[in-house]
């Protein structure tokens, strides 16, 4: 396998790009009297934006295994010496933009609570409820989440955390990868079959692991049989039991696993315009920020809907865009001025980690 650590790739930004926007959307087309507008003046495509748009988590979890394994293990060994170092520094990778997004949707949530009364709108919360967000614990605690999608920001760091184990504990030659792709192969047959386990790592880590598997397989010697093998374990497991989250999950991977091989053969990069090129890059990197920002935009787009008494028309599509816009915008703020400086400093704090330098958070 080749262990050089590549850099930027397209199609994983475009991935990102679309899979973010998604989720938007689906949240839009989900709270407040806004989506109740949007149900009536376009009910068909409200309806997909609510049933089908938040399958689209499915392509960050399987980017975040194919991400985390090219980081952390691109040969089939742990880089890093000290497994805890590698958990720790994902933790603040994450952690700082996060809570600077929940002082923001706390904030946005007491003003929307002025001008509107709805459920979807948090409390104040309390100290139990702020710490265990802090501890990225909330979902296991049984805390109602103070912004929406929070939850998937947990489950990330959970299932960082597991494979770095798993990688460490996997000292010799093969042992990881057969350690990883035993207990991908336990989540696709057994947890993800229960949703008792959806505040845990084990429920995902089917797809998580299926990205790492691809990115192993795109660099193996012979990545055809072994993605083929990918695809007869994903099919198996639909037979016993369809999930069609599940079914995008395999189709990300194998998508991914078909692209890193023609990366390892070094066949041309896959090129765009330059203007869109950058903006697909730009929005990409933005994904993070995008996904801790976005619900705050909606709260306050809400409440400002109602008060202005905006009804079902024409006018709730400008309303949609404006709001798409401005979440858009202030990712950008977002990620330039907060995330990408407290990503920094946690890294800083770091530096010894013996790993390569560390990969941004995959939302």
């Amino acid at each position: 396998m080749n262990s050089a650590r590549p850099g930027r790739q397209t199609h994983v930004d475009a991935l990102k790009l679309l899979a973010s926007q998604l989720i938007v959307l689906h949240h839009f087309a989900t709270y407040g009297p806004l989506a109740d507008a949007l149900s009536k003046v376009a009910p068909a495509l409200t309806n997909w934006f609510y049933d089908y748009a938040r399958m689209a988590v499915q392509v960050f979890l399987v980017l975040g295994g194919y991400l985390a394994v090219r980081s952390l293990a691109p040969a089939g060994q742990l880089r890093a010496g000290a497994p805890w170092r590698a958990i720790l520094q994902r933790y603040q990778r994450l952690i700082l933009p996060f809570l600077a997004a929940l002082v923001l949707a706390v904030a946005s949530a007491a003003l929307a609570r002025q001008w509107l009364s709805d459920d979807f709108i948090p409390g104040a919360p309390t100290w139990a409820q702020a710490l265990a967000h802090a501890a990225l614990l909330h979902g296991v605690l049984g805390h109602d989440s103070l912004s929406a999608g929070v939850w998937y920001v947990a489950i990330d760091f959970q299932l960082f955390a597991l494979m770095t184990l798993l990688l460490w504990l996997g000292r010799r030659p093969r042992w990881p990868q057969a350690l990883l792709l035993g207990l991908m192969l336990a989540s696709l047959f057994f947890f993800n079959r229960d949703e008792d386990w959806d505040n845990w790592a084990l429920y995902f880590f089917g797809a998580y692991g299926m990205g790492a598997a691809a990115f192993w397989a795109g660099n193996a010697r012979r990545p055809g049989w072994l993605l083929g093998l990918l695809a007869g374990v994903g099919l198996l497991a639909l037979v016993l039991d369809f999930r069609e989250r599940i079914t995008l999950a395999l189709a990300v991977a194998l998508l991914l696993g078909l692209l890193q091989w023609r990366h390892h053969t070094a066949a041309p990069p896959l090129r765009l315009p330059a203007s869109l090129s950058h903006a697909v890059a730009l929005l990409g990197k933005t994904s993070y920020a995008l996904f801790l920002v976005h619900f705050s935009v909606l709260m306050i787009g809400n409440a400002l809907f109602a008060q202005l008494g905006l009804g079902a028309s024409w006018l709730t599509w400008l309303f949609l865009l404006g709001c798409w816009a401005s979440c858009l915008g202030l990712a950008v703020l977002f990620e330039r001025w907060v995330e990408a400086p407290l990503s920094r400093l946690g890294y800083r704090r770091n530096k010894g980690l013996s790993s390569a330098s560390p990969h941004r958070a995959i939302l």
